[in-house]
This record gives structure tokens, sequence and C-alpha cells, in this order.
């Protein structure tokens, strides 16, 4: 698939970790551009954030990244972007790059970075969207929340169908297979009403 894609990709913002995770991203934002697709962020300079975008636009990929004041202030912002929107708080910013996605690409990160995939994936779920959100993950370091997840669905927390609604994979050709499936069949859905209501506050 070609054409008018934006991704959504989370990722790391951290500059503490291996540098195979840089290479990771870069790789990511090389394959995006080839396809022609478009890149939303969370409009990080640094980490893997950061190199997601600028191997997009190396490749001639547009970009667009959304951080909120608070983080622009510390002056880790992607002024080369080729939109960058400062946002008043963290929740206003996932807004915005969730609406401007058609789709959710999930790298290894911390909490932020979690976060962001819980909330796209329960969203999904409750069919509020059907966006493809799929997980890169060659180095495993998801691997204790998968087995949380297996888990909680064995406890009867989590519907099996739910658990489903993400899709894992180990290589930058399976994560882009996996997203360009997702967006030639989407399937949105509505979940259980019990579901539903359970999810309420």
């Amino acid at each position: 698939m070609t054409g008018a894609v934006t991704l959504c990709v989370f990722c790391a913002s951290s500059e503490r970790i291996d540098p195979r995770y840089a290479r990771l991203a870069g790789d990511v934002g090389a394959e995006l551009a080839r396809r022609g697709w478009s890149l939303v962020t969370g409009g990080g300079s640094v980490g893997m954030m950061g190199a997601v975008a600028r191997t997009a636009r190396a490749g001639g990929a547009r970009t667009v990244g959304i951080i909120p004041q608070a983080l622009a202030d510390l002056e880790v912002a992607d002024h080369e972007a080729d939109e960058l929107v400062v946002t008043a708080d963290m929740r206003e910013r996932k807004g915005l790059m969730d609406a401007r996605a058609d789709a959710f690409l999930t790298l290894p990160g911390g909490i932020g970075t979690l976060e962001e995939l819980l909330e796209i994936w329960v969203a999904r779920s409750l069919g509020m969207h059907a966006k493809p959100v799929v997980v890169l993950d060659p180095e495993a370091d998801f691997a204790s929340l998968r087995a949380g997840v297996d888990h909680l669905v064995d406890a009867g927390f989590i519907r099996p169908g739910a658990a489903a609604e993400v899709v894992w994979t180990a290589s930058v050709s399976e994560a882009f297979s996996a997203l360009e499936a997702g967006l030639l069949s989407p399937h949105g859905r509505r979940a259980p009403a019990d579901e539903l209501l359970e999810a309420q506050p």
C-alpha cells in the first residue's frame, strides 16, 4: 500500500538506551519513507523518537511532531519537523496524535510508550476506532507485558478478542506487513455491552 497513509510511532525518547534501538527506529523511518507514508511522533528530537523522524525525513517523508509545552520548554522539540504542534498538556498531545494517524506502531519504550500503547489498544478493543495497532519488539522487551496480558485473559479480566487487537511482530518487514494488512482490512466493531459498562468511570 502506498499513498496518503500517516503512521503514528510510539517509542522511547531516552538517550540512555543501547544504540541498537536508535538503529531500529531509523530502519522504521526509512521503510516508512520508502512506502511514501507520513509520520506522526510525540515531537521529541532525542532518542528513538528523534531517530525515526530524522530518518523518515531523509527519505522524503513528511513528519509531524506533537509535543506538550512543558517538554518543548526543555528544548527537546523536533524543530526540523515539517509541522510541530505544541499542546497544552499530554492529554491533548495524545488526542491529536491519535486523530491524525491511520495506524499505530509501538517500538520499545518506557512508561510513556506503554501508556500510549495501552490507551490506543483499549480504544480499539472497545470499537472506538478500527486503525491497526502493531508492536515491533525484536528484543522481546515487552515479553513480560505479553505474559501479564495472557494471565489477565486466563483470569477473565480481559477478553481474548480484546487481547488479540494488537499484532506483535519481531522485524521491520513483519511490522509493516501487519500494518498494511490492517489498513487493507479494517474490522471495526463494538465490544460486548458488559465490557463497555465495565469501562465506564
